[in-house]
């Protein structure tokens, strides 16, 4: 299992924020940046590599974003439509079978799950006094799709919330 923290919130146009290890260590960079009037965040490991690229979808009222790599889209977040599911988040895989982030999104309290299995679990519980939040990813997941989740499930979550934590 794969542990990352990250800091909530910093993610915003045009601001760049490290992922790290669990022991505090740097091992990804998110690169904030203002493209063609939508927001687009790139996932690099440390050697300035593309891990993922997180894009809003232009015209898409913030309810998806599109994650890419080397310029093909892997897979679309997408918000719940209806309020009792207001605290769910679908993620279309292409070539894979799709992942459903449902919890406390709010609050970094949920999971990611494909099918009955659970691939990663976000949670700031042992980050009580802080604005950080861990990342723990099942043996075999893709890391860097999984934290590109995390980046653009807080992105949107946030924006509905119209801002602050």
């Amino acid at each position: 299992m794969a542990r990352y923290t990250m800091r909530q919130r910093l993610v915003s146009i045009g601001e760049d924020f490290d992922i790290a290890d669990e022991h505090g260590n740097p091992v990804f960079k998110v690169d904030g940046k203002v493209m063609r009037l939508r927001e687009t965040f790139v996932l690099e490991d440390l050697q300035g590599r593309e891990v993922a690229t997180i894009r809003e979808k232009k015209l898409a009222l913030r309810e998806s974003m599109n994650i890419l790599r080397g310029g093909t889209t892997i897979a679309t977040v997408r918000k719940a439509r209806f309020m009792p599911f207001r605290d769910k988040f679908t993620i279309d895989v292409e070539g894979d079978q799709d992942i459903v982030a449902q919890g406390d999104i709010l609050h970094h309290e949920y999971e990611l799950r494909r099918g009955d299995e659970t691939i990663a679990h976000v949670s700031k519980r042992l980050f009580a006094l802080s604005d950080t939040y861990g990342i723990e990813t099942a043996p075999g997941e893709d890391d860097g799709l999984i934290l590109a989740v995390a980046v653009a499930i807080d992105e949107m979550a946030h924006d509905e919330d119209g801002g602050d934590d």
